[in-house]
């Protein structure tokens, strides 16, 4: 089923995303993690790779495992970052030959080490002719953007952020899938901002469940996401990971419940290999009625 069907058939879509492990035992324990959550009924799930491209064949041979193993539709992460053009036409052959489905287009950080990204010789420089690739050479993957509730932290204006996603949207984009957050209504004003400028493809929130406080620090730090301040003061309460736990679990079941109700398109989970917390998450919204209604 192509990605645009998903969501035409689908009133609340459901989608996690992955890492490849750097150990065949991590790899073993991805997949145990993939098959609790198949109970929900994912739609699809997606596997990114390491900075630089340094995990991708690792990462088409996970998501291949995981579409053999599940039968569930999948997605690899593609960036344009150290990359030529006939480097990403490879990629984007073998993905074929291995059968993905969809592909998360995406620039990329700049390596580590560096301050700004800087296009390769002979590769491209923005996420929108990543997708005007894909649509030219290998029209049949579904293709998926990311766009950021609370600006991309490169983008000099939330206008030129907005009008960067346009130009992925109209470079043939299915949908799009937020970096996370947890404000509501940073997603909220986002979706209709996009609406205004006329980008109508599905706009899917991106939830990561907080299971550690530091751990959550240090990601929002990087992608310049905001943390509540009385949710940081619960977590704080207590340097107990159970604690964390529940109370990161309760958060995300009150943000899960508030985009529920304003009809969101779907959810796609930031599980970090890890199923725990999302599958609490599932069970207290009870995703099942949820996406019957």
């Amino acid at each position: 089923m192509s990605l645009s069907e998903i969501f035409q058939k689908n009133q609340l879509t459901l989608s996690c995303e992955f890492f490849p492990p750097r150990t065949e035992k991590g790899e073993q324990s991805l997949y145990r993690h993939v098959e609790s959550l198949m109970h929900c009924d994912p739609d699809f799930m997606t596997c990114t790779y390491g900075a630089g491209g340094s995990t991708r064949d690792k990462t088409l041979e996970i998501v291949s495992n995981i579409k053999r193993q599940f039968k569930i539709p999948v997605a690899s992460h593609l960036t344009v970052v150290d990359s030529t053009i006939e480097e990403l036409t490879d990629y984007l052959q073998r993905a074929t030959d291995l059968e993905v489905d969809y592909i998360v287009a995406l620039r990329g950080d700049p390596p580590q080490g560096t301050d700004s990204f800087v296009p390769t010789n002979g590769g491209l420089g923005y996420a929108n002719e990543l997708v005007d690739l894909i649509q030219q050479k290998y029209p049949h993957f579904g293709v998926v953007v990311a766009g950021y509730p609370e600006v991309h932290r490169e983008s000099p204006s939330l206008e030129d952020d907005l009008m960067n996603l346009k130009r992925k949207v109209d470079a043939g984009a299915d949908a799009i899938i937020t970096q996370l957050f947890y404000h509501n209504d940073d997603f909220f004003r986002f979706c209709d901002r996009c609406r205004k400028i006329g980008i109508e493809v599905p706009i899917i929130p991106g939830l990561l469940p907080v299971v550690s406080l530091k751990q959550i620090q240090r990601i929002a730090g990087l992608c310049g996401a905001r943390l509540p301040q009385p949710f940081i003061d619960r977590l704080s309460e207590r340097d107990d990971p159970e604690w964390q736990f529940e109370v990161g679990v309760e958060q995300a079941v009150a943000q899960t419940e508030s985009l529920l109700e304003h009809g969101v398109a779907g959810l796609h989970f930031y599980v970090l290999n890890r199923s725990d917390a999302t599958n609490s998450i599932l069970q207290a919204v009870d995703i099942a009625s949820a996406r019957a209604s």
